[in-house]
């Protein structure tokens, strides 16, 4: 389950109490009332975004927000193959054919076509 962010103070609190006090995760996490998990993603975040204290003077909250959290880039969407669908039916009136042996043979024709659970949400 996805929570709320910290505020940028507290955040730039837990990067003090790291880089200026030397402080461990464990005290910063008990000092700012956050979980230890969460001062090491932040501290993660930082290093990851070549973050050091001082904070550079040049950097406001929005900023640092957007060196910390950058938005993602989404893959383009794939033009997947769909199945066809009169020829699923057509087969699943014969004796031993199941659904999974369709979908087996649809991956091995288009590996990147859609897995078990969407191919089975389109033949519904």
């Amino acid at each position: 389950m996805a929570s709320r962010r910290l505020s940028m103070r507290k955040i730039k609190e837990v990067l003090r109490l790291k880089w200026e006090c030397g402080c461990s995760i464990r005290k910063i996490a008990k000092s700012c009332n956050i979980a230890r998990s969460t001062v090491s993603e932040y501290l993660t975040r930082a290093e990851n975004a070549g973050l050091s204290w001082p904070l550079p003077c040049d950097l406001d909250d929005s900023a640092i927000e957007n060196l910390l959290f950058p938005v993602e880039q989404r893959q383009p969407c794939i033009n997947r193959q769909m199945p066809t669908m009169g020829y699923l039916f057509q087969e699943l009136k014969r004796k031993a054919v199941t659904l999974q042996l369709l979908w087996y043979e649809y991956k091995q024709a288009n590996p990147d076509g859609y897995q078990y659970s969407h191919f089975c949400d389109l033949y519904r």
